[in-house]
């Protein structure tokens, strides 16, 4: 009799769906089972992002695509009511997002996407169970552990020790993972180099923008638009040579970009404006993502970029 124990932390705040397709607006891409967890804490820079993955890959497949992680547990079921010796490999992804709010997400597949397996006895129920597993071992051991205690010991107005075991009684699947806190190692730090001293290239950088670039590229200086701060990345000193990519959600790569102006035609609500930057190889203006808060995510200026100097994030 397979036993399914239900994680304390998601039994009153997961949103369980079935249907052939999520809700629009949530999350549209997953279906037909989706699990929601949103935690109340933040998980921004690319370091910490990064320890949550490498904390964790000797005991899950890990993977890491810019501000989301992928946790997958695999199983393996043997059919013991034919006796044909046939086995179904099994396995079910948790998905963080990051960024100012961390959401956890997971989808059970139909059966039928692992093949003719419909002799599998409680799939879904140990589907779901495996999930809320990996959910425990990742809040109970990575630096979220961290972070949830600090909020629960400040909201809750308990100590530190409460807090942890509070975190202890809310996740009673967790694995104990020894390790699984690798201090985020910062980039080193990089004298800044002389205008002068910066090879700057013949031309714009081919595209696409790569959109792994938070996890790449080191963040540099923001950008003080007159209405909204510009985080960028891999930014080198000030002469404009090399620009680097500009913008958490409206992402621009601007040694790519070569003004020729579509994104701010094709934008319905006028994130873009141009500003003027004297000495960048690729062009001397540029699109700045002004009202980057205001981005809709109709994707239209990524569609329309001819050298594909673009990548929209859909902002939490």
């Amino acid at each position: 009799m397979y036993k399914c124990n239900m994680s304390l932390l998601l039994k009153d705040r997961v949103w369980s769906m079935e249907a052939p397709t999520a809700k629009r607006g949530v999350y549209p891409l997953h279906g037909f089972k989706l699990g929601l967890y949103r935690l109340p804490i933040k998980l921004e820079e690319p370091v910490e992002i990064r320890s949550v993955h490498d904390g964790l890959k000797k005991t899950f497949e890990m993977d890491m695509y810019a501000d989301r992680i992928f946790a997958t547990y695999r199983w393996k079921e043997v059919n013991t009511d034919d006796h044909d010796g046939s086995e179904a490999e099994l396995s079910i992804t948790v998905e963080i997002v990051t960024g100012e709010v961390v959401d956890i997400i997971y989808q059970i597949f139909p059966i039928e996407k692992f093949g003719d397996q419909n002799w599998v006895a409680d799939y879904r129920k140990k589907a779901d169970h495996f999930a809320k597993m990996i959910i425990d071992t990742i809040l109970r051991n990575t630096i979220l552990a961290d972070k949830l205690v600090s909020y629960f010991a400040k909201s809750k107005k308990i100590t530190e020790v409460m807090a942890i075991q509070y975190l202890e009684d809310l996740t009673p699947l967790a694995k104990i993972v020894l390790g699984a806190k690798p201090k985020p190692i910062e980039a080193a730090e990089e004298e800044d180099e002389e205008e002068g001293e910066i090879e700057v290239p013949d031309g714009a950088k081919p595209g696409p923008i790569d959109i792994d670039y938070k996890s790449k590229m080191k963040q540099t200086s923001a950008y003080e638009a007159p209405e909204h701060t510009i985080k960028t990345w891999g930014r080198r000193g000030t002469s404009n040579a090399i620009m680097g990519v500009w913008g958490e959600f409206v992402s621009v790569d601007y040694d790519i970009c070569v003004a020729d102006g579509g994104c701010i035609e094709a934008c319905p609500v006028s994130v873009y404006e141009w500003f003027d930057t004297p000495g960048n190889p690729a062009s001397e203006k540029k699109p700045l993502m002004s009202k980057e808060p205001d981005c809709i995510f109709c994707l239209a200026c990524e569609g329309v970029c001819p050298p594909q100097a673009i990548k929209i994030f859909e902002q939490k």
